[in-house]
């Protein structure tokens, strides 16, 4: 069994960016510039919108925030998204997720520049993604397609379980791992919550990608000897520790490892590879790449 280590990964890629952005700063250009609409004052929001300002400070990016109270009217969300699909300054915003319940986020997602839409939501950039065509990518699915190129992982007609079927990780990875590609050409079997009898199809994946929002869902005797795990999972589980919780996937990883060819672990294995690949698609929006 082989970790796949997300946090190795996505910090050499950062070295890449960074040395990428300090040849455009040297080139006398303005650095890319990301920014985030943040509604309300949701701690677990302002933590993403943090590690996100962080993380574009750390390569060398500008950022900004866009603080809106919890009463906003869509209106008022609209416009602010008007006023950045018209700033030349910005190269990509995004509106961090969930808003309150009196605002749509498919009306709100819409209004977003598809060539500014970095967290890849748009219509435009979902079908270009379906078409195969050039589109900035959801970030936690890019970030699992590098991940498989960074190991080497062999794909080529493996049948991938996904799952989650979720606009944000399962529909578009499960697009990612079928299409003409290397990572991809894979066969793949969605799995959710009306799936019937589960365990019988994980037990025949080769590659395993797991984002079903349950804790340790996946135990050893849904996997087969040598499949490759990918645990897009984030769950707090109580336990007596002194924080008085632990982190935890949505895979057992004390029972899936030892059957596992590959494995990400939690924290430290998807999770830092969906804060680069949003970097990455600053960087596309900033060069044009996707209109």
């Amino acid at each position: 069994m082989e970790l796949i280590d997300g946090k190795k990964v996505a910090e050499e890629i950062k070295k890449e960016i960074a040395r990428q952005t300090a040849e455009i700063i040297d080139s006398e250009k303005p650095a890319p510039h990301l920014a985030a609409i943040l509604v309300g004052n949701d701690p677990a929001s302002e933590s993403y919108v943090a590690s996100k300002e962080k993380a574009c400070r750390a390569v060398g990016f500008t950022s900004s925030v866009y603080r809106l109270p919890e009463n906003v009217t869509e209106q008022q969300l609209l416009e602010t998204v008007d006023f950045l699909n018209n700033d030349d300054e910005v190269h990509g915003f995004l509106v961090q997720l969930p808003l309150p319940p009196h605002i749509d986020p498919n009306r709100v997602i819409e209004r977003i520049n598809p060539a500014k839409d970095v967290d890849g939501f748009h219509p435009v950039n979902v079908g270009r993604l379906a078409l195969g065509l050039p589109s900035l990518v959801p970030a936690t699915p890019a970030g699992i397609m590098l991940l498989l190129e960074k190991y080497g992982i062999e794909t080529e007609g493996k049948h991938c379980v996904v799952l989650g079927r979720s606009n944000i990780v399962g529909a578009p990875v499960s697009v990612l791992m079928s299409r003409k590609a290397n990572p991809g050409n894979c066969t793949v079997t969605i799995c959710h919550s009306k799936t019937e009898n589960i365990a019988e199809i994980t037990r025949q994946a080769d590659i395993l990608i797991a984002a079903i929002g349950q804790p340790e869902f996946v135990t050893g005797d849904m996997v087969k000897n040598g499949v490759v795990v990918i645990d897009v999972g984030i769950n707090r589980v109580e336990d007596s520790s002194e924080k008085g919780y632990r982190m935890t996937g949505d895979v057992d990883f004390k029972t899936v490892s030892p059957k596992a060819s590959y494995i990400t672990p939690v924290p430290g294995g998807v999770g830092p590879m969906t804060i680069v690949s949003l970097l990455l698609n600053i960087l596309k929006a900033y060069r044009g790449e996707v209109k």
